[in-house]
């Protein structure tokens, strides 16, 4: 029946009394849960959207006639004083085919983004394909970790939000259109994929399809990974007058720029093309001891405290006694570039570091993630061996790393991770070793669950990458028509005129022969 309902609506738009008095009686809707603060209807017309600094501009969005409605949940006083609520915002396209998406947020959430479900890249967003949107601040105000104080923002935060927004998004979806989706997607990136990760675990009936990027699913272990970074950096960085680290200087750009090209050297042609992609990643060890300068020398080579750091780093946060605390990185070609330096490193000239792992990253450990927490905690003084165990509290409501996903699955639910192997603030690393697990728990999770690499991608995009793709074409011909995604074309910026295959893992994309430039010259092949 429910493919029937699907196919009905593929082949015709829903078409609603969608007009300006149905959207304003949303206003009118009252609950001791529910407050509407504005329903109104939103004529066709162009939307720009602000951009992050450095980045490029990009044109207006053409947004069709939509109602848009914004409100909280939940609204209360807590144990800090402070006014909670979680914020959302509902887009519900005049001309709706039938589904729903929930936008995944970012960082630390506190901020509601316009609800148009970004499918990533400059593929159309959701509510352009006619999918109504809801967006949320999870619970909270602000893009610190303050709220952490109130027991009940943590558990929004963490993943009570999702279910509570979910209910009533779709029961204002149901009001404007008179029925229910017929299928409930999940879309987001960073803290947005977690969210997705967490809502297939412990909300699973309420989701269809889940598209999780570059997902922060083992929060707790990659802060604590963020400041084991910091430290390892630290140690060979500049010190100022007072001799204090200056961390941004502790690798230049030249000497990224080095490990880069020699990462690229030693693994860019095992995919049988060197094209600047590291795709074979299983045949890639990659050791920074190649760059050791030999006596004497000081130029294109690396000293060897430099090559301790990076190995340090890359083998992964660890206690005295040589446990791990996270997973090790892996070499790839996107280390030269802004976005990674833009995490681990930052640009400051000063020993006041800007790099979000010191800024946003040590916010949260201090506030969030330790319990109790330890608003003067420095990256300096975390104890690798003490501290992780106060994290532990946080990441069993946080960290979405459940296998058990029975009930999920057993309703057809689908489940799309992307993940770049550039990234500097989740290593791909972990979601490799995670995917591995549910294979362990779950048997072969292909059926419902694929993960996709993308060469030289830093953090939800950007790098050397074709970091351009359709993900949410993808999990809704997989979830609607059972149509499993074997590869997505991509392409990027970064490579213009060139299109890769990206392959379902274990597979890597392979050149066969042809068009150096186009996907098809290359197969998904195994290891």
């Amino acid at each position: 029946m429910r493919t029937l309902i699907a196919a009905c609506a593929v082949l015709a738009l829903w078409a609603p009394a969608a007009n300006a008095a149905d959207c304003a009686a949303l206003l009118h809707l009252r609950s001791p849960q529910l407050t509407i603060s504005s329903a109104r209807l939103v004529p066709a017309g162009p939307l720009v959207l602000p951009r992050a600094p450095g980045a490029p501009p990009t044109p207006p969005l053409q947004l069709p006639a939509h109602c848009l409605v914004q409100g909280a949940l939940d609204s209360r006083t807590g144990v800090d004083g402070r006014h909670y609520a979680i914020g959302f915002q509902l887009r519900m396209p005049a001309s709706w085919n039938g589904r729903f998406v929930y936008q995944g947020g970012g960082g630390l959430d506190g901020v509601i983004a316009p609800a148009l479900g970004s499918a990533g890249g400059s593929s159309p967003p959701a509510l352009l394909r006619g999918f109504a949107v809801v967006s949320t601040d999870s619970g909270h105000e602000g893009m610190d970790a303050s709220f952490a104080a109130d027991q009940q923002a943590r558990l929004d935060y963490a993943y009570a939000a999702i279910g509570t927004v979910s209910i009533a998004a779709k029961d204002l979806i149901t009001r404007f259109y008179g029925r229910r989706p017929s299928y409930s997607y999940f879309v987001g990136c960073s803290n947005g994929g977690r969210e997705g990760m967490m809502a297939a675990q412990r909300f699973p009936d309420d989701f269809d399809g889940v598209v999780a990027g570059d997902p922060g699913f083992r929060l707790s272990a990659a802060a604590i990974a963020e400041v084991w970074d910091t430290n390892q950096f630290s140690k060979v960085a500049p010190r100022d007058a007072q001799g204090q680290p200056i961390l941004s200087e502790s690798f230049t750009e030249t000497e990224l720029h080095l490990v880069s090209h020699a990462v690229l050297r030693q693994c860019d042609a095992l995919d049988g093309l060197a094209d600047g992609m590291i795709n074979d990643i299983a045949a890639c060890h990659f050791d920074p001891g190649v760059l050791q300068c030999p006596a004497g020398a000081h130029q294109d080579c690396l000293s060897s405290a430099k090559i301790a750091a990076l190995r340090a780093v890359f083998d992964g946060a660890h206690d005295s006694a040589g446990h791990a605390l996270y997973s090790p990185w892996p070499y790839d070609a996107g280390i030269g570039t802004p976005g990674w330096r833009f995490w681990k490193l930052g640009t400051s000239r000063t020993a006041t570091a800007n790099a979000l792992n010191t800024t946003l990253g040590l916010n949260a450990m201090q506030l969030y993630f330790l319990t109790p927490s330890r608003p003067g905690l420095s990256d300096a003084n975390f104890d690798f061996d003490r501290d992780p165990q106060a994290v532990a509290q946080t990441a069993a409501i946080n960290d979405a790393v459940s296998t058990f996903m029975s009930s999920f699955v057993a309703h057809g639910g689908r489940m799309l991770i992307y993940q770049g192997m550039s990234d500097p603030v989740f290593s791909a690393d972990d979601i490799i070793r995670y995917y591995g697990e549910l294979a362990r728990d779950d048997g072969p999770p292909q059926a419902w669950a694929r993960l996709f690499l993308v060469p030289g991608m830093n953090h939800c995009g950007g790098g050397p990458a074709t970091d351009d793709f359709d993900a949410l074409t993808a999990i809704q011909q997989w979830t609607e028509h059972g149509v499993a995604p074997d590869r997505l074309i991509a392409h990027g910026r970064a490579f213009p005129g060139v299109t890769r295959p990206l392959c379902p893992y274990p597979k890597y994309a392979h050149y066969v022969g042809g068009d150096p430039h186009a996907a098809a010259s290359f197969e998904c092949r195994a290891p």
